[in-house]
């Protein structure tokens, strides 16, 4: 299948829209850094694996970084936006609501299992407007296999309460900044112990474990980038590599270098 090359700031996908017949169809896109796909929604769920390439996506009053060969999960009818972090090659699977692998309409990145990452390499060979048995068998192949995938923890809630936005907007321009909560208070006009009410209450969580999550969503491009770890280290505000690595190994299972190997 022929893989369209996209080189202007916006694209769309070129997808044949699921039915109920043909549950799971797929198209591909390579895109260069800072791409974007402008807030939309469909009535189908949607599949994204990043071969190679990092992108953001916003959903759901949060944002996911997908590194490469990781995948989001964004269910029918949600609203989001992607943008591109560095040059992608994406195989999007266009899912028939009636089939979604996942219930309800949270967005998830995934960690691609070698067989998934296979049935999607065979799936690409065939015409993508064109149905046969072979292609409606690795489609069922996959939607049986996708829910066993391993959920990656890559999410950045935000806010809606304008002193947390204030906070958090300033934190994700410059995450290695080491205010702490008092002086960040400070700042923004509140109490510190009435941002740690919302942290909770709008987040789900407290202001050093939001604080965590913006720094691995930033290190994401850095690190596939092939930035030395010590750089990104640095640049986020940690001691020394080692400590930004364990944090890594202590959130994701394994280290910076393994988790975005491209394999």
């Amino acid at each position: 299948m022929p893989i369209p090359i996209v080189t202007h700031t916006q694209f769309n996908w070129d997808c044949d829209h699921p039915t109920p017949e043909r549950p799971l169809t797929m198209s591909g896109r390579d895109l260069p850094a800072d791409a974007h796909l402008l807030s939309h929604h469909h009535p189908w769920g949607q599949f994204t694996y990043a071969v190679q390439g990092v992108m953001r996506v916003t959903a759901n009053n949060s944002s996911w970084i997908v590194p490469p060969q990781r995948a989001i999960w964004i269910a029918p009818n949600v609203v989001h936006a992607v943008t591109v972090l560095e040059p992608t090659r994406l195989r999007p699977l266009c899912v028939h609501a009636g089939h979604s692998p996942f219930a309800g309409d949270e967005c998830r990145v995934l960690e691609v299992s070698g067989l998934l990452r296979e049935l999607i390499a065979t799936l690409e060979q065939h015409d993508q407007h064109e149905q046969s048995g072979r292609e409606r068998l690795l489609g069922e192949l996959i939607l049986d296999e996708l829910p066993r995938c391993a959920v990656r923890p890559i999410r950045v809630p935000l806010p809606a309460d304008k002193r947390l936005k204030s906070l958090c907007d300033a934190l994700i321009a410059d995450p290695g900044a080491e205010l702490t909560l008092q002086q960040w208070a400070g700042q923004v006009g509140a109490s510190d112990r009435t941002l740690t009410r919302l942290f909770e209450r709008e987040l789900g969580m407290g202001f050093v474990q939001w604080r965590q999550q913006v720094r691995l969503a930033h290190a994401a491009p850095l690190i596939a980038r092939g930035v030395p770890l010590s750089q990104v280290a640095a640049e986020l505000g940690y001691a020394s590599q080692s400590a930004f690595s364990a944090m890594f190994k202590k959130t994701f299972g394994n280290s910076p270098s393994a988790f975005f190997d491209q394999r």
